[in-house]
């Protein structure tokens, strides 16, 4: 018997220690981060570390800057994903019925996703330029004055919207698109023989069967639309004012222009608590969603 254990033993004499490597590397950061969000620590003028409790938390959620940042994010999120979610289902639905040039579309469909968001916001910051962007050109040409897109509060807002979906929208498709094709073709086959209509297909088959999938999708963009900070960064610097600052950009601002470290430990931990949140409410939603279709 002890010579059938003694592979394992090796096995985990090789495993344990990568384990811990990696155990480490993720925790001391979160740890010492969360011991500092006490502190009050400042790097520029040096200031030595002084515990305060849970001053710089209150100080985060007494901030009207830190609220408005958080409903700004709370609005791109949410508007972004749904359009992304629904127009990537609706794409992928189309190409998976091999419309001619599908291979095509599906390359060029998936470009965006690819590009870096400081390059894709650089491109959108010079299309929607109120001198130099085609838009405004076309819309000066057209005989209407020019539009400050990324100086008006709601527009900035709607451009931040509309460069999120470009480029996150291929997300949606290439998952869904898988998900499409792995679906049993035989109760397709029985729906069609049986005569019943494509919307109705797709309201009674095809959406319950993806709808684990589209829980996950959703629930990845949704996490990842809310650490979206280079786009805004580089669009509009989360102007007008405060208008179009996300809570990522915000915590930027404190930790690297005010060098308040404290500060910015504990508004990314409070960060943490709303991002935990959010996937929480929705997941019982997809799951109250989910009992419907059983």
């Amino acid at each position: 018997m002890s010579v059938g254990t003694a592979p394992d033993r090796v096995k985990y004499l090789f495993i344990w220690p990568a384990f811990l490597v990696v155990l480490t590397v993720s925790l001391f950061p979160l740890i010492y981060a969360l011991i500092v969000s006490f502190q009050a620590v400042r790097l520029v003028p040096p200031v030595p570390p002084r515990f305060v409790g849970l001053d710089n938390y209150a100080q985060v959620l007494g901030s009207g800057r830190f609220w408005g940042a958080m409903w700004t994010t709370t609005i791109i999120v949410f508007v972004s994903v749904a359009l992304q979610y629904v127009i990537g289902f609706t794409l992928a639905l189309v190409l998976h019925h091999n419309v001619p040039g599908a291979a095509l579309y599906r390359v060029s469909f998936l470009l965006p996703m690819f590009l870096a968001p400081v390059g894709v916001a650089l491109i959108a910051r010079m299309i929607f330029h109120p001198v130099l962007g085609p838009v405004n050109a076309l819309i000066t040409g057209l005989g209407f004055p020019t539009v400050t897109f990324l100086t008006d509060p709601a527009l900035a807002i709607s451009v931040l919207i509309l460069v999120e979906v470009w480029q996150w929208t291929p997300f949606v498709v290439l998952l869904m698109l898988a998900g499409l094709q792995g679906l049993p073709a035989e109760v397709f086959e029985a729906a069609r023989v049986d005569n019943i209509p494509v919307l109705r297909r797709f309201r009674d088959i095809t959406f319950p069967m993806l709808l684990p999938l589209s829980t996950a999708v959703v629930f990845i963009r949704l996490i990842e639309g809310y650490k979206v900070v280079d786009t805004a960064f580089v669009l509009t610097g989360g102007g007008p004012g405060t208008a179009t600052e996300t809570l990522t950009l915000y915590a930027y601002y404190e930790g690297f222009r005010k060098f308040n470290i404290g500060m910015t430990s504990a508004l990314s931990f409070v960060f943490l608590v709303v991002v935990t949140i959010a996937g929480t409410l929705y997941l019982v939603a997809a799951q109250r969603l989910a009992r419907r279709y059983r």
